[in-house]
């Protein structure tokens, strides 16, 4: 499997994508290149190391499992999971791309590149944990930053044409008295209604990992902001290839599709005092899959009391953000005592002087 490295045509640095210039910059030299020149360069390339085991032993299916491969750069291997698609050299921080994992049926349709650089992405990291109390500070220690990674997770677009017929049935009560009788007035429509509407890009996350919860959180994304796929736009940054497929969500999103169409006509019902839907029906047309790489900062950090793993994302387009903090419960327990002790104190002096 072929793996690629974009270098500087004038000093032999690795180019990284900037999300600053939206251009492509080499960090020796400083030059900076157009995605149309980057197109017309040749890339750096090397091949996945040959496995000499028989693709049915087990330890062919480990290596399938964590595959090695050479930098381009410094011919150093590089170790990756099934689907990483776009990393770092970690001897000489070259950035590499593994071509190979995004071919065939794995290459996206689009990428949504990065628009917050890494320095913007600290800043806020900073400044939304400020905000929080009781933070350890080993969460946002000068080491724990530094790990900060912005990587384009996978995403499931789905688009369709629906057709929608719903039957109703509307009531109006009038009440009203003369002289001493009540009456009542109950006046019964049948209400009909039909029509299409375009659905476009509904998302799904299409990674298994545990890191879903990121990708989930931080949508949505501007669509229309979407690119041409170009392997040129994750240099520099960390990139993971789907392993869900349309199978996995299709019966979930076509009962989603359904039931906003029942709810669009639902709500545009109006002028009476109660409606009952009788019936509904609806068909979908020309539904449409695409494959997108998505754009999010995230840290990760693994508590040492509790063992549990916590994050922060951040959304590399949007700049929403999402995270689950842990709790430092020595802070907690010096701030109950700074209350509790003085109001214990106080009592019992003024218990003692009664």
């Amino acid at each position: 499997m072929e793996t690629i490295s974009y270098k500087c045509p004038n000093c032999g640095g690795g180019l990284i994508f900037s999300p600053d210039t939206q251009r492509f910059k080499c960090e020796f030299c400083l030059s900076d290149f157009a995605q149309q020149q980057l197109e017309h360069m040749e890339p750096e390339s090397s091949t996945e190391q040959p496995d000499n085991q028989s693709s049915s032993s087990p330890q062919s299916e480990a290596a399938e499992e964590m595959a090695v491969y050479n930098c381009p750069s410094c011919g150093a291997e590089i170790v990756a999971d099934p689907t990483t698609a776009a990393t770092f050299c970690y001897y000489c921080h070259n950035p590499v791309v593994l071509s190979g994992r995004l071919s065939g049926e794995f290459r996206p349709d689009y990428v949504l590149p990065f628009t917050i650089d890494r320095e913007r992405a600290v800043d806020i990291f900073k400044g939304w944990v400020g905000k929080k109390k009781f933070v350890p500070k080993s969460f946002y220690s000068k080491k724990q930053i530094e790990k900060m990674t912005g990587v384009y997770y996978p995403y499931l677009l789905y688009s369709c044409k629906v057709d929608a017929h719903m039957e109703a049935e509307g009531k109006n009560i009038r009440q009203w008295r003369s002289g001493d009788m009540e009456y009542t007035e109950t006046k019964v429509y049948r209400i009909s209604r039909s029509g299409n509407m375009d659905i476009s890009n509904i998302t799904r996350n299409a990674l298994q990992k545990a890191e879903h919860q990121f990708s989930e959180a931080v949508m949505p994304f501007d669509m229309a902001k979407l690119q041409p796929f170009s392997s040129g736009f994750l240099s520099g940054f960390v990139a993971e290839k789907r392993d869900m497929g349309r199978d996995d969500f299709v019966s979930e999103i076509e009962q989603e599709v359904k039931q906003f169409a029942t709810d669009k006509m639902r709500r545009e019902i109006s002028g009476y005092d109660s409606i009952a839907v009788k019936n509904t029906q609806s068909s979908i047309q020309t539904a449409e899959w695409r494959y997108a790489l998505m754009p999010v900062w995230t840290i990760t950090y693994k508590d040492k009391s509790d063992r549990k793993l916590y994050y922060f994302a951040l959304n590399g387009q949007t700049g929403s953000i999402c995270g689950a903090l842990p709790v430092d419960s020595k802070r907690l327990l010096i701030l109950f005592l700074c209350i509790f002790l003085p109001l214990f104190l106080m009592f019992l002096i003024g218990g003692l002087s009664l």
